[in-house]
């Protein structure tokens, strides 16, 4: 193994450990109800609580959102299944999925030594 590789190799692995950190504990931190777009589209409408749920009285862009068709799926929210105490947990599972596709599609598109 070359000096660059081992470099490399350093680096790479110093990079994962940093980002499964953060998304791992850094991500409990997070405020659990952002506000900027939501701030954004609701600026016009108040929020009324009913029986119901939540609705929306007044004229807003949010008045129009529906939901997402992958709403229900298994990291939606940034959680597992819904359990909000996941959320470091679902960061780790999108570092490595990421991580995986990026370095199989880095690995499939590489120069590769002409001979």
């Amino acid at each position: 193994m070359t000096t660059t590789t081992k470099r490399n190799t350093g680096f790479l692995l110093a990079f994962l450990a940093v980002a499964l950190v953060l998304a791992g504990v850094v991500s409990y931190f997070a405020d659990p109800n952002p506000d900027g777009l939501d701030h954004a589209t609701q600026t016009g409408c108040q929020v009324v609580t009913s029986d119901q749920g939540e609705s929306l009285q007044g004229t807003c862009i949010a008045q129009n959102a529906k939901a997402h068709p992958l709403a229900g799926s298994p990291l939606a929210d940034y959680a597992v299944d819904g359990n909000e105490s996941t959320t470091g947990l679902a960061g780790v599972i999108g570092v490595v999925v990421t991580v995986t596709l990026a370095g199989g599609l880095f690995w499939l598109l590489r120069r590769r030594p002409t001979t």
